[in-house]
């Protein structure tokens, strides 16, 4: 297993890390362990990109084989209700 050695924490935090591991009934090492895997587990979840991103990651070989033109600077008449 991989050791990680985390210098000048302020004094604030490890006394809270130890009342928190103290609560939890664990060593303060293996309370900051579990913190970490908290986080990096949360991170898997949350996508790296937007959805059409992760779509477009699940389907690489599909989609339209032609280019869509943007519509920037084009005009459009809105729409009149009256009669």
């Amino acid at each position: 297993m991989a050791q990680l050695l985390v210098r000048n924490i302020e004094n604030g935090v490890k006394a809270r890390l130890q009342r928190r591991a103290r609560r939890n009934g664990r060593s303060m090492e293996e309370e900051v362990r579990d913190i970490l895997r908290a986080a990096v587990s949360a991170e898997k979840s949350t996508p790296a990109g937007g959805l059409g991103t992760e779509l477009a990651a699940l389907f690489p070989k599909s989609g339209p084989d032609f280019q869509i033109e943007e519509l920037r600077g084009f005009e459009v008449e809105p729409p009149s209700f009256e009669e």
